[in-house]
This record gives C-alpha cells, structure tokens and sequence, in this order.
C-alpha cells in the first residue's frame, strides 16, 4: 500500500501530536492536587490507574500511527514520482 505525501504527513504529526498531549496529561496526572489521581495518604487511586493504562495505550498506538507516517514520508521522498 502507498500513502499519499499529505496522508503520510498527516500520520506523522497525529502521533507526535498524541506523544505531546498524553506527556503533558500524565505530568499532570502526576502532580494532581486535588484528590482524584492521589487519595489522602499519597496512594493512586482508581482514576490515576485507569487514565495511565488511557495514556499507555495512546502512546503505542501514537507510536504505531507516527512510525506508518514516517515509513510514508521516506518512501515519498525516495520515489517522489510516486506520490
């Protein structure tokens, strides 16, 4: 299968764009104050587990979803008349 230069490019930038969002959630996550991801004595809770597994798995499949846009992006560029 062949992806077009805008798709790959397309492809690409969504997970880098997926790495930067999930990263700024989880530090986020991290430094909650207000009760959800920590309880009273410093432990996760729920939410904080449920929202990692969330950005674990959005990770992968932002990796998985950048890694196609850049096999694109470099197949694009050696045979650029392919396009």
């Amino acid at each position: 299968m062949k992806l077009s230069r805008r798709a790959s490019w397309f492809l690409l930038a969504f997970g880098a764009w997926s790495w930067f969002i999930w990263v700024s959630f989880v530090r986020n996550l991290w430094k909650d104050g207000s009760g959800l991801a920590f309880d009273d004595a410093g432990d996760p809770t729920g939410y904080f587990w449920v929202h990692l597994l969330l950005a674990i798995t959005s990770f992968l499949l932002g990796t998985a979803v950048g890694i196609v846009g850049f096999r694109g992006v470099r197949a694009v560029r050696r045979d650029p008349d392919s396009a």
